[in-house]
């Protein structure tokens, strides 16, 4: 798994979304961009917090959709990036930028409406621990994703540097039951892994995706997803 010095590292923090959201990138980033809208709703008037924002791409988005929006992360390079996305936007009094821990939440019981932690899950060791403390500061949704098994990430895992926790339906079901939370949806997506979507360009990238979905949309190839988005309630 790449450490903490890699992602915190000012270089990484400029090219990353050039190399994560270029060519068939940006399919990925237009797929979870709208997953996150649907499951999260009407975001007028509401608090939400962004946990492992990055480069501030989901919490610029939401506050362009009216919620007033906390982006955390541990990486100050990061969030530089994210409060220059803000200020470009023009919404840098709708984006707060916070450095901090996960695990230790800098804010009182109950104060998000929602919570959103994407590429989040795949990277932590023990999830029961933030889940408790994510459902400390947040009185209604968690919306997360994760990678899964049995799915083409399996195979694309072993052969990466930095691994990822891989999850099954159950796992999660059984998580969010330990922790508090009720599950009220999910959507799967992706049969093949996101490294080979950003190595093609867009207009290839589309034509897979467009095959892909029909062999997602049965329930054989439905089972075998690389990712899930999940909307979670608070018990």
């Amino acid at each position: 798994m790449k450490g903490k010095e890699w992602y915190q590292a000012t270089e990484v923090a400029e090219e990353y979304e050039d190399k994560r959201f270029s060519q068939g990138g940006r399919l990925i980033d237009r797929q979870e961009k709208e997953a996150v809208s649907t499951a999260l709703g009407d975001l007028e008037g509401k608090k939400v917090l962004e946990i492992a924002c990055g480069t501030g791409r989901f919490s610029v988005m939401l506050a362009a959709r009216g919620a007033d929006v906390v982006g955390l992360d541990i990486s100050d390079a990061m969030l530089s990036q994210g409060r220059e996305k803000a200020r470009g936007a023009g919404l840098s009094e709708r984006v707060e930028f916070v450095r901090g821990d996960a695990a230790r939440l800098p804010f009182p019981d109950d104060h998000f409406d929602a919570v959103l932690a994407m590429r989040f899950f795949h990277l932590i060791p023990n999830p029961d621990r933030y889940l408790e403390e994510i459902r400390r500061v947040t009185s209604d949704q968690l919306v997360f994703d994760t990678f899964n098994t049995p799915s083409t990430r399996s195979i694309y895992n072993r052969l990466l540097p930095m691994g990822s926790r891989l999850y099954e339906e159950s796992d999660v079901s059984a998580m969010l039951e330990r922790t508090g939370y009720e599950l009220t949806d999910s959507t799967h997506d992706f049969l093949l892994p996101y490294g080979f979507y950003r190595a093609i360009p867009r207009s290839v990238a589309d034509a897979f995706y467009r095959v892909e979905s029909g062999l997602r949309d049965t329930e054989a190839g439905d089972g075998f997803a690389s990712v899930t988005y999940w909307d979670a309630r608070i018990n």
